[in-house]
């Protein structure tokens, strides 16, 4: 049961590889499926020549052959995940004879590496990440929903800006969300059935949840675009660029992901879409992340680079240590705020360093939308400062009802809130004081 989690979290990191991040039961299964297709599409018919005929031994897909024909095969994916010494030139082979295929030699026991403690330490590994991740996209969905709250909450905060982090916000929420439901629904079960299911329900979901990641990483490249333009731009029409950002942020994904499920319907319509072994057609959502954060690493780059010109201006006072301390301030803020960190793995090979990847993107990814939170909504000055204020406001409103309360209970029985109290004593004291005013002017 532990193990089965692995095929879980491979759907988590768009760059892995599938057959090496996936259970060995959703291995063979995938072998079984490609191997039952070209008995379809290849079937020799009632050739005499073909005694020996298609044949799927649970491990391996053995093609037709002629009598005395050698067939030899590599070890089967399967050891490939089960091993971590998986060598490809490794074969075996089968005789085809006049009573049909012989036994397979050498057996593949004897010759494809495998080790049977590989499986439960993975499974133990596997678990962990999957914990990991599912706790970084709760605390970052709650604390996100938090963040929207308060900047839709506060009409001082609405602008710009803050519209740019409410739909990156919006788009966190929405993968920590597609990354639940996709658990969800695609593996309630515990057994290898949930390694192909062929329902539209599934295939609706992998395609909202890559939608949803792509979404993501472009409002984080329209993140990085408005604060270089902002920079680099004296005046601009904010708001004609917000309605561009909008569509890049929100219309570009969907453009992507529809020609990316129109080339699956044709071309790949095996399983779930949880698999990619087409590399043509998966670079229709891999490729777009990959200009995204390259573009947002360029633009990165470029910030930083106006940042040191600006701070070490004459202009600014202050010593060279404090310069380059806001200057490291302001790097560090802005990292979570591009998703730089997604450049470490970004051109690696996706057979290499295969944990560390999933560590990194899963584990240490699924808490960036609490990092942005934190650092652009709970400790931006502007939004401590409406919370203050709303604070004082209802502080004062709240003790001149307990005050009104006691000195004046038929008031506080009418049902008189603290605005109307407030408001009547500034009444009041008007009042008292054209009275005064009166008294102090001489009779004429």
């Amino acid at each position: 049961k532990a193990a089965l989690q692995k095929k879980k979290i491979w759907l988590q990191a768009p760059m892995s590889k599938p057959i090496l991040c996936m259970h060995p039961d959703c291995v063979m299964e995938l072998e079984k499926e490609k191997c039952m297709e070209k008995m379809a599409l290849d079937d020799p018919g009632s050739d005499p020549e073909y005694v020996c005929r298609w044949m799927w031994d649970n491990l391996t897909c053995w093609q037709p052959a002629r009598i005395g024909e050698e067939v030899w095969m590599p070890c089967p994916e399967l050891f490939q995940v089960m091993s971590e010494e998986f060598n490809e030139f490794v074969k075996v082979r089968r005789n085809c004879t006049e009573d049909g295929w012989s036994d397979i030699f050498p057996h593949y026991i004897d010759v494809c590496p495998f080790d049977d403690n590989k499986t439960s330490h993975l499974g133990k590994y596997y678990v962990s990440v999957k914990a990991l991740y599912t706790v970084g996209y709760s605390t970052s969905l709650v604390s996100l929903t938090t963040a929207m709250v308060i900047l839709c909450w506060f009409r001082k905060l609405h602008c710009t800006r803050n519209f740019i982090h409410m739909n990156l916000f919006v788009s966190f929420i929405l993968r920590a969300i597609s990354v639940f439901i996709k658990d969800g629904v695609l593996y309630a079960e515990e057994d290898g059935n949930h390694c192909f299911i062929h329902t539209v329900e599934c295939k609706a979901v992998m395609v909202f949840f890559h939608y949803c990641v792509l979404s993501n990483y472009f409002w984080l490249f329209i993140e990085g675009l408005y604060l270089f333009t902002l920079l680099v731009e004296t005046f601009f029409p904010e708001r004609r660029y917000f309605y561009w950002y909008t569509i890049i942020g929100w219309g570009t994904p969907t453009v992507c992901v529809t020609v990316w499920a129109v080339l699956r319907v044709h071309f790949d319509g095996i399983g779930c879409w949880d698999i990619n072994d087409n590399a043509a057609i998966w670079w229709v959502i891999k490729g777009p992340v990959i200009a995204s954060i390259m573009i947002n690493f360029v633009l990165f780059i470029g910030i930083i680079i106006i940042l040191v010109q600006k701070l070490q201006s004459p202009d600014i006072g202050g010593n060279e240590s404090s310069i380059y301390l806001r200057l490291a301030r302001s790097t560090l803020l802005l990292i979570p705020l591009f998703g730089i960190h997604y450049t470490v793995f970004a051109f690696t090979p996706e057979d290499v360093s295969k944990r560390e990847r999933l560590v990194f993107e899963l584990g240490l990814g699924s808490f960036q939308g609490f990092v942005v939170a934190v650092l652009y909504c709970f400790l931006n000055g502007e939004v401590q400062s409406e919370i203050k204020r709303k604070w004082r406001s209802w502080t004062v409103n709240r003790y001149f009802a307990v005050d009104l309360k006691h000195r004046h209970p038929s008031l506080a029985s009418s049902g008189v809130n603290g605005g109307t109290q407030l408001s009547i004593l500034s009444k009041s004291s008007s009042q008292i004081r054209m009275s005064s005013l009166q008294a102090e002017t001489p009779a004429t």
